[in-house]
């Protein structure tokens, strides 16, 4: 069962948790407000009450009655109120109203065991504390936009140098040694991201450094068995015929073949191989090559194109594809010419998985059968040849329609402009 996975960006991400936390943080100081200016509202109440019933008592003393809205031993006398007033005290009391302000309410005992109250409801102190939860609330909701709108900015600002990191480093993993992540990012603020970067930009220094070496000692190594190889291909010449002398000549030469592979190997590593442009027709020229090559296999030209491309790189490539085609694979093997695009198929048992999912490697060949004779370098070769062609070369296995069908299918795509001198890759127009 495939796990469902959600990708967000950072940005969205900043911008959620900021957001959270000022809500959180609007909501607690709104209620801490909001309680702090009711309960402030609600004791400066019950003080003015206390005063106003401690005034009308001094008035009621006097002149016997009751002044402004005070009443004696009014029915509706809160409970509470009355029992604490019976045992002889002054005290207030605040009655809530679902429908508004509450009701505050003060009484005190007088001559003759009655109760002299006052009650009233303070609509206008009221009315600024729903003022206060009103401007609470537009001041959170302020607070949560800004705090969106300031980790968007945040994110998008981190977002973009991860995503130039990225971007760089995807370039080093092409084989770009001259990218470096630190470049890309820019900016002058330092931060976790320019550890990465300068993390990432050492990382690809020691890697190259330790390919350029290896690449070194693989050259050296090359050049020197090409002189010992080359007298002891011409000492088995000079061998008596025989079968023995015809399997040391076979197994010299193919020494031969590995040492001048390994050296063409090493100089395409390099990167410092130009192609040699000359403007030719493809038809033509693969139908001829072809026929050299394996004559066994068909050409069919559905569209002719006129490229500037380096013929003996191409001829190279070719060569190494359909030795790999007649090596590993079964006839009839078919070569398609379509504009700028050649497809050399198959119909053995086609490319391994391997070799689908991470490309021609040296040392390994285009089959799960190591039986054959081969090194594997013959579609490195390939591959590295296009490179310096600004071409593109991809691998894929036909789809069978029987059992007989099927096959391993090499396309090269050739690009519509050459290569530049300085090695970049020209633009190729894939077709539908």
């Amino acid at each position: 069962m495939r796990k469902l996975s959600l990708r967000t960006g950072i940005r969205w991400k900043l911008s959620i948790a900021i957001a959270a936390v000022s809500t959180l943080v609007a909501l607690v100081l709104s209620l801490v407000v909001h309680n702090a200016a009711r309960v402030s509202m609600l004791d400066s109440s019950r003080d003015v009450q206390d005063e106003r019933i401690k005034y009308a008592q001094r008035i009621y003393e006097s002149t016997g009655r009751p002044p402004f809205d005070s009443r004696i031993d009014d029915p509706a006398l809160p409970g509470p109120l009355r029992d604490a007033v019976m045992t002889g005290q002054r005290a207030t009391y605040l009655q809530d109203n679902r429908d508004g302000a509450p009701e505050v309410w003060a009484a005190t005992p007088v001559a003759n065991g009655k109760v002299l109250s006052i009650h009233s409801r303070f609509e206008d102190r009221y009315a600024v504390l729903t003022d206060l939860d009103r401007t609470l609330l537009i001041g959170s909701a302020s607070v949560v936009v800004g705090g969106c709108a300031l980790g968007v900015l945040i994110g998008v600002q981190l977002s973009r140098r991860l995503r130039k990191a990225a971007t760089a480093a995807m370039k080093i993993t092409e084989g770009d040694p001259g990218v470096r992540v630190r470049d890309a990012i820019g900016g002058r603020v330092r931060d976790e991201t320019d550890d990465l970067a300068r993390a990432v930009d050492g990382m690809a220094d020691a890697l190259q450094q330790r390919l350029e070496a290896e690449r070194r000692v693989t050259a050296d190594i090359a050049h020197e068995l090409r002189t010992p190889v080359t007298g002891l291909l011409t000492a088995a010449e000079l061998l008596p015929p025989g079968r023995p002398t015809e399997l040391v000549r076979d197994r010299a030469q193919a020494m031969r073949t590995l040492v001048e592979d390994v050296l063409e190997v090493a100089r395409l590593d390099s990167a410092a191989e130009r192609a040699e442009l000359q403007e030719i027709a493809l038809g033509e020229f693969v139908e001829r090559r072809v026929r050299v090559l394996a004559p066994a296999a068909g050409v069919r030209i559905l569209r002719d194109a006129q490229v500037h491309t380096d013929p003996r790189r191409l001829e190279r490539i070719l060569g190494n594809l359909l030795g790999n085609a007649a090596r590993y694979g079964k006839p009839p093997i078919q070569v398609t010419v379509d504009g700028q695009v050649i497809r050399i198929r198959d119909h053995g048992p086609g490319f391994p998985p391997s070799l689908l999912e991470d490309g021609p490697s040296r040392f390994r060949t285009g089959s799960d059968d190591r039986s054959g004779n081969g090194h594997g370098l013959g579609l490195t070769i390939a591959s590295g040849q296009a490179r310096v062609l600004g071409a593109r070369l991809t691998f894929r296995n036909a789809e069978p329609r029987n059992e007989n069908d099927g096959g391993a299918v090499a396309v090269l795509w050739l690009p519509e402009s050459a290569p530049t001198d300085t090695g970049s890759i020209p633009i190729i127009t894939l077709p539908e």
